[in-house]
């Protein structure tokens, strides 16, 4: 009984996770998409909240390496993974922040918030990959 309760339970926490890249995804691609017009479309919307999606179900949760003298080097994909995740709220942040305070930064800021987004959820899908094809 406790096996599938924990598998369940794994199960909710990633879609969980899933759930909360693509809100991230949908923040980043509103901001940016009001501020690129080129970039006002639903396809964009989409496709921010599924990179948001993949990344944080693939890049939270990484299987780590046993921690002994012969793995005591740093893990790639677990530091990747760790700023990636930082990155990519960090840009979903500032995109909450600058459309419920309804300011108007310099486009120079929209194009970091967009470059910071796709490398930070890049970041995670890559290092969530690492990690699950080591085992």
């Amino acid at each position: 009984m406790r096996y599938p309760v924990r598998k369940a339970a794994h199960i909710f926490e990633r879609v969980g996770l899933a759930m909360a890249g693509a809100s991230c995804g949908l923040f980043v691609g509103a901001y940016v998409g009001s501020a690129i017009p080129v970039l006002t479309t639903q396809g964009f919307l989409l496709l921010m909240m599924v990179l948001g999606g993949i990344g944080f179900y693939l890049g939270i949760d990484t299987p780590q390496l046993p921690f002994d003298d012969a793995h005591s080097q740093i893990d790639a994909a677990e530091f990747m993974s760790s700023a990636g995740t930082l990155l990519a709220t960090l840009t979903a942040f500032v995109s909450v922040f600058v459309i419920v305070l309804r300011i108007d930064p310099h486009m120079l800021w929209t194009w970091l918030v967009l470059a910071g987004w796709l490398a930070g959820v890049v970041m995670q899908i890559v290092a969530g990959a690492k990690a699950r094809m080591r085992k």
